[in-house]
C-alpha cells in the first residue's frame, strides 16, 4: 500500500512539475497593443486616422513589430457627408499583449466592459501594464510631468460621441481651436473630473494645440492596437 502510494505521489509531482515547465515554455503573446512613445508634436492634429496609423505601424516597425497591421484607438464624428468611425471597431479581435507580454485584454468587449460582468471583471489596462512600444511606463499622477491623458476621441463603450460638440480636434485635423477627449492611462485621477478613472474617457482637453494638451495633462500620446 505504501508503495502504491508513493508511486502515486511521485506521478502527481512528475505531472505538475511537467505542467508548470509546459507554462513557463508557453511562448508570450506577440506586441498588439501599445501607448505612442512620442506624439506627433502638432497636438491634437495627427493627420487624421490615416496619420495616426501611419505612427502606429511606424513606431511598431521600430520594435520589429511591423508585419502586423496596426490602428489607432481614436473615433471620428460624423461631418463633411462621412460617417462616424468608432474607435472600438477599428483594433481588431484581440487578444491584445503589451510589451512585456501581459494580456491587456481578451476582447472587445472585454476591453470596453460590454456586460455588467466584463464591467466588474475589467481590462488589464493601468498604470503598469500601458506601456509604451519600447515596454516603458506612461508618467502619470504624482510624477512629472504627468503624461497619462491619451488622445481617443471616444466615449467610454468606445464609440464616436453624436452630439454637435467638438470631441475629436476636427477629427484630429485641428492643433487650434476646439477639444479632444481623453483617457488616463493610469487609471487614477486627482478628483478634478469627479473621480472617473476611464483609460479611454475621462475628460476633454483645453485645447488642440501641443501646448494645450501638455496643459491638460497629456503629450499628445494615443494607443495603438493590432488589427491581426
Amino acid at each position: 500500500m505504501k508503495r502504491t502510494t508513493l508511486i502515486a505521489a511521485t506521478l502527481v509531482l512528475a505531472a505538475g512539475a511537467a505542467i508548470a515547465q509546459q507554462a513557463a515554455e508557453a511562448p508570450k503573446l506577440p506586441l498588439g497593443f501599445f501607448v505612442t512613445s512620442v506624439g506627433l508634436g502638432k497636438g491634437a492634429d495627427l493627420g487624421g486616422l490615416a496619420g495616426a496609423d501611419a505612427h502606429c505601424q511606424k513606431l511598431a516597425a521600430a520594435v520589429g513589430a511591423g508585419n502586423r497591421t496596426w490602428r489607432a484607438y481614436l473615433s471620428t464624428q460624423a461631418a463633411d457627408g462621412q460617417p462616424a468611425v468608432n474607435a472600438r471597431d477599428r483594433i481588431g479581435k484581440g487578444p491584445w499583449a503589451n510589451a512585456k507580454g501581459a494580456i491587456i485584454a481578451n476582447d472587445v468587449a472585454h476591453l470596453h466592459g460590454d456586460t455588467v460582468e466584463l464591467g466588474q471583471l475589467g481590462s488589464n489596462l493601468h498604470r503598469t501594464t500601458a506601456l509604451t512600444e519600447k515596454g516603458d511606463p506612461i508618467k502619470g499622477v504624482g510624477e512629472t510631468p504627468n503624461q497619462h491623458d491619451i488622445i481617443t476621441g471616444s466615449k467610454p463603450d468606445g464609440r464616436a460621441y453624436a452630439d454637435a460638440a467638438d470631441h475629436t480636434c476636427k477629427n484630429y485635423t485641428s492643433s487650434g481651436e476646439g477639444s479632444v477627449q481623453l483617457g488616463h492611462s493610469d487609471r487614477t485621477n486627482r478628483g478634478a473630473t469627479g473621480g472617473n478613472v476611464s483609460w479611454n474617457s475621462t475628460h476633454g482637453s483645453r485645447g488642440c494645440s501641443q501646448d494645450a494638451l501638455i496643459a491638460t495633462g497629456g503629450a499628445g500620446y494615443f494607443y495603438c492596437f493590432a488589427t491581426n
